[in-house]
């Protein structure tokens, strides 16, 4: 059988609708870096049970996307996801109300400890900088569902 994601069949318009994810910042990061060479992996989409710890990694990078390798990035935050999850490229990511980023994809370099996470900023600016603080609310923001 051949990966669907790979062939590029699956793509955010199969999500109908999906729940938000509510989130807690427990490490702030800091720091820049030119040259990180994320690989992105193909799939969309990664499912989380509720308790996963994941880090948020940003980027400027106007190519970023599944299947990418990504090397200007600021490091954010590790966070634990309070509910469950299904966290899909295109979803916008929020810490205490303020949008931080879009989810473009996930790179798999350290499984099974945790996620990176990769989000596109306007401007790659690390958590520290941002003033993030452990116990921040981070909300990864769902799809509604709109009226046919």
């Amino acid at each position: 059988m051949s990966d669907p994601y790979a062939r590029k069949l699956v793509n955010r318009s199969f999500y109908a609708a999906k729940d938000d994810v509510k989130g807690r910042v427990i490490v702030v990061l800091k720091g820049l870096l030119e040259n990180r060479s994320l690989n992105l992996i193909t799939p969309i989409s990664r499912t989380f049970p509720a308790g996963t710890i994941i880090e948020l990694i940003g980027t400027d990078e106007a190519t970023a996307a599944p299947g990418v390798s990504v090397q200007r990035i600021a490091y954010l935050a590790f966070v634990e996801l309070l509910d469950p999850a299904v966290l899909v490229a295109g979803d916008p990511v929020s810490i205490n109300g303020k949008n931080v980023g879009t989810i473009v994809g996930f790179d798999d370099t350290h499984m099974p400890n945790h996620q990176n996470t990769i989000l596109r900023m306007e401007k790659r600016i690390s958590g520290a900088d941002l003033g993030l603080h452990p116990g921040d609310h981070v909300c990864i923001h769902g799809i509604s569902t709109t009226p046919s």
